[in-house]
């Protein structure tokens, strides 16, 4: 199978095989990060933009750790320091960055729906790295991942996923892929921040943390997002940590192989307490390091679909060769 998109904007549109594809060919691109030399020469000659509009640490770094693997040229955009703030559109600012013959870019926003009108209007390749409170795809990704490796095939497997669903675009895709996948998700957290009418994309809702944790083969804890918090969603921090936080206590009540996760950042002793967070069952830090995996899984897609794209559109009989194998781990 190839990827044949031209864009990667959320996960509700992509098939289960697509979503296969894409860990599958993640786990080749991991081999590079375990050894001497961590870099190919794949995407030699691409010029990467990463539109961030909103403040990120780990996804950000993560994307340019894996254009650079991949030995992308890379362009870093900030909305506060550039024509943006100024009143330039964001077309606009596309427009001129595609005029400097830009190959991909790299687009997180705060606005939903803003990388999907961004990829209407340019014929380069789009990357959600997550817009408003809509999906974040590739994180939803590298979750998948992670809990493949740990636990190997994910149909019929219980995942919760526990907290401020409503604000979270990292549930939003996490559903929708693991439902795809075969995988039983519950969702845990206050009735406040639950959104209205979720168990329509294939999930469970579930308001006892304890009857929720039950016989869980991964506990996705999310981060209460206090900079989205409207209208007194919460009474307080207290009041959340006493019935929502996972504790050590709520690991026995797993399944005997049951893993921890979080995308981070954490709030110790908020959502996750401590000893769980830095505990034997926690897979977070793997979470890091199959992030850059999973992009660079992606951008090479991407830009293989898109070779392709151009070669239909040019009425080339030449076909390009995208086998699986080909992506440059032979070379330093």
């Amino acid at each position: 199978m190839t990827y044949s998109r031209k864009d990667l904007l959320d996960l509700a549109s992509c098939s289960a095989d697509e979503i296969n594809l894409i860990l599958d060919t993640a786990e080749r691109f991991r081999a590079v990060s375990e050894r001497e030399v961590k870099k190919v020469p794949t995407l030699r000659g691409y010029t990467i933009v990463n539109l961030f509009f909103e403040n990120s640490t780990r996804t950000r770094i993560s994307f340019e750790l894996a254009e650079k693997r991949l030995s992308a040229d890379i362009v870093n955009f900030s909305a506060s320091t550039s024509s943006v703030s100024k009143g330039e559109t964001l077309l606009d600012t596309v427009e001129n960055l595609l005029a400097m013959k830009i190959d991909m870019v790299v687009m997180r926003h705060g606005a939903s729906g803003a990388p999907h009108f961004l990829a209407k209007h340019i014929p380069v390749s789009v990357i959600n790295a997550g817009d408003g409170t809509h999906e974040h795809p590739t994180q939803g990704l590298l979750d998948m991942l992670t809990m493949r490796r740990s636990l190997g095939d994910l149909k019929g497997r219980k995942i919760v996923i526990v907290g401020d669903i409503l604000h979270s675009r990292v549930a939003r895709s996490n559903v929708i892929g693991l439902t795809k996948l075969g995988a039983e998700v519950v969702l845990c957290g206050p009735p406040s921040l639950i959104p209205v009418e979720i168990d329509k994309l294939g999930a469970k809702v579930e308001f006892n943390l304890n009857r929720a944790v039950e016989g869980a083969d991964v506990v996705n804890i999310l981060r209460l997002q206090k900079e989205r918090q409207e209208g007194g969603l919460l009474p307080s921090l207290r009041a959340y940590s006493r019935d929502w936080k996972v504790e050590r206590h709520h690991l026995d009540m797993m399944a005997e192989s049951g893993i921890i996760m979080h995308p981070g950042p954490m709030n110790r002793g908020v959502e996750i307490a401590q000893d769980v967070a830095d505990g034997p069952r926690s897979v977070i830090l793997e979470q890091v390091l199959n992030g850059v995996a999973v992009r660079m899984a992606i951008l090479y897609l991407l830009s293989e679909s898109s070779k392709r794209l151009r070669n239909t559109d040019s009425s080339t009989t030449e076909t390009p060769d995208t086998d699986l194998p080909n992506i440059g781990l032979e070379s330093a």
